[in-house]
This record gives structure tokens, C-alpha cells and sequence, in this order.
């Protein structure tokens, strides 16, 4: 049977783009946050990002409507209970969601799924701390969530087939397009991007070119859409960096081993868009 009811825990820049999703597909959506003011800001950026779409024509005043709706908020995670999927989309940071799965297990029906928006974490780890490790999962969308059309579904060791199965039909639900891997730090676009964009990073180290020859490069020849040292931008070093060391500790190869311009862009504080500078200025 399709979901009907499901929770997203987090409504920052992921967890507010997976609810909006969820409600768009028309299904009553639950969205939890630590506190109020949490709240009301990641329910504002859904409003603007529809407000947007209808100035644009995109999306209709009628449709906005019906999503918004749609959406239902708590800062209480007991008010999940009612929900047959909740969505993980807490910080990324082990010890944080093992305190919101065990809480999850708590309050929502013992046939619910569970899952994780974890770029990287294990999912396998994530389940050890419920009581249902067959019924958890792993759900990695993509930002700008909206627009992205992947989904990774991470089917861990404890996966049951039944649970496995609920996520792949509601990942299709909500018009996404699923791809199945196993549990393994980066999964399947991360294994793959990452050491690609810490390769862009190195050949600038080293001089062999210009940050936007390098972008150019790529772009237009190999049609990618944007340059990786764009991309990093966008994605966030940060981001990338915690991402690169959790696949270097995993695996020990030098290909996943951050380079070290990337970390002192890090400590300095240039993590691209979100900070205002990155390999390139935003401040402008």
C-alpha cells in the first residue's frame, strides 16, 4: 500500500526540500525541529521557494496551496506517530542521530520505516540503536531536493525485504527516480564524485591550471553542467572534507585522502556559497 503519512525530522536545507516534496506528491506530511524558531524558519523556506515558482509561473497559487497544506509542524517527535516513513535529516553527525533513531523508536508504530538522509554515515551503525534494525533504511536525496530527481536507497546488513521494498515505492511515489546500493561509506554518487573533486583541488595545488580552466575544462569537455571547483562551492568544502576523511578512514586509499588545500580552505573558514567565499567570492 502507498504511504500516506510520512515524517521528515530536520527542516534545514534538506529536510525542508524532502517535506516540501512530500507534500507536493500529496501526502500529509510531518516536519519536527528542535525548537520553534527552527521550525518557522525552515517552513518559510518552503513558502518562498513555492512563493518563487508562482512568481515565475512555474507553479501555481493553487497547487502552493495544496503543499502547504499539506505540511503539519511539531517540535515534539512523539507527534510522528502517526507516520509510516520518517525521513532522518537531523546534522550530520553520528551521535545526534542515534539519540533521534532511538527516539523515533519510541514513538512511531513498530511497522514503520525508519531512515537516514546520511550522505556517508553507515547505515548498518544507524539501526544497531532501534529495536527494529529490519525495518531502517537509507533515503540520500540530492539538493536542491525540489529539482534533483535521485534518490539512493542504502539497503543495510539488517535490512528486511519488506522494508526495502516500502522505501522503493514511496521513493517513486514522490516522482523521484531510486537507485539501489548497499551500505558503504559515499555509496554510489559520493564513491564516485568525491575523488573526482578532490583530483580538481590537486591539480590546482600544483599549479597545473587556473581554477576556472579547470572549471572550463569540464564543462565544456566533458559537458558536465558546472566545474568541480564550482561544485565544491555549491556543495560546501565542509561538507566535502567530512565526507572525504569518513571514505579515507574506511578505506585507507589516497584517492579519498583530502588534500591539504582543501582542509586550510576549511579551517579558514571559505567553505564556498554558504560562507560567501570559496574557491570563488560570493560577497558581491
Amino acid at each position: 500500500m502507498a504511504v500516506k503519512t510520512i515524517g521528515v525530522v530536520g527542516c534545514g536545507l534538506m529536510g525542508s526540500g524532502i517535506a516540501q516534496v512530500c507534500a507536493g506528491a500529496g501526502l500529509t506530511t510531518w516536519v519536527c525541529e528542535v525548537d520553534q524558531g527552527a521550525l518557522d524558519r525552515g517552513m518559510a523556506r518552503i513558502r518562498k521557494f513555492l512563493d518563487d515558482g508562482v512568481a515565475k509561473g512555474k507553479v501555481t497559487a493553487e497547487d502552493r496551496d495544496k503543499v502547504l497544506g499539506n505540511l503539519k509542524g511539531t517540535t515534539k517527535l512523539d507527534a510522528l506517530a502517526p507516520c509510516e516513513l520518517v525521513i532522518e535529516a537531523a546534522v550530520e553527525n553520528l551521535e545526534t542521530k542515534r539519540q533521534v533513531f532511538s527516539a523515533l523508536d519510541q514513538a512511531v508504530a513498530p511497522d514503520a520505516v525508519l531512515s537516514s538522509n546520511t550522505s556517508s554515515l553507515s547505515i548498518t551503525e544507524i539501526a544497531a540503536h532501534t529495536k527494529r534494525p529490519e525495518r531502517v533504511v537509507g533515503l540520500h536525496f540530492f539538493n536542491p531536493v525540489p529539482i534533483m530527481k535521485l534518490v539512493e536507497i542504502i539497503r543495510a546488513l539488517t535490512t528486511s525485504d519488506a522494508a526495502f521494498a516500502k522505501a522503493q515505492e514511496f521513493v517513486t511515489q514522490i516522482g523521484k527516480t531510486p537507485v539501489l546500493c548497499k551500505d558503504t561509506p559515499g555509496f554510489v554518487v559520493n564513491r564516485l564524485l568525491v575523488p573526482y573533486l578532490l583530483d580538481a583541488v590537486r591539480v590546482l595545488e600544483t599549479g597545473i591550471a587556473s581554477k576556472e580552466d579547470i572549471d572550463n575544462g569540464m564543462k565544456l569537455g566533458c559537458g558536465h553542467p558546472m566545474g568541480p571547483l564550482t561544485l565544491l562551492d555549491f556543495v560546501g568544502l565542509d561538507t566535502t572534507y567530512y565526507i572525504a576523511n569518513i571514505m579515507f578512514e574506511e578505506f585507507k586509499e589516497p584517492r579519498f585522502a583530502a588534500p591539504p588545500l582543501l582542509k586550510r580552505m576549511v579551517l579558514a573558514g571559505h567553505l564556498g556559497r554558504k560562507s560567501g567565499r570559496g574557491f570563488y567570492d560570493y560577497s558581491r
